[in-house]
């Protein structure tokens, strides 16, 4: 059985999003949270909310131990972008773009 949880619109790059959900494909839940707890970059944050939600999803919805979850597919999706200007030179307009990411988080039980 496959459990999922979704965060939209996350104010952060989705490169630098999935560095972080890179650390925890594949991993356990409870192993997978203790690293999230200690990452030193800010998407560890918000990838570590999203995989409670989705393992508070799977007891509360389906009965389902977090001992045996796991995450089998984690996707750091594209969001709109916020496109800003900064003054430059000669009286020319200087892009910043402000992205933001989909983050998907999808736990499964293990196979006995």
């Amino acid at each position: 059985m496959e459990v999922r949880a979704v965060t939209k619109y996350i104010h952060m790059t989705p490169q630098k999003m999935r560095l972080v959900a890179d650390l925890v494909r594949g991993a356990d839940v409870t192993t997978a949270l203790d690293l999230l707890k200690f990452t030193p970059k800010a998407a560890a944050q918000a990838v570590r909310g999203t995989l409670a939600s989705a393992v508070a999803n799977a007891e509360e919805n389906y009965g389902l131990a977090p001992d045996d979850l796991y995450v089998s597919t984690i996707m750091v999706d594209e969001g709109p972008t916020q496109r800003r200007f900064r003054a430059g030179a000669r009286g020319r307009a200087k892009p910043i773009l402000k992205r933001s990411s989909h983050l998907t988080v999808i736990v499964a039980e293990k196979e006995a």
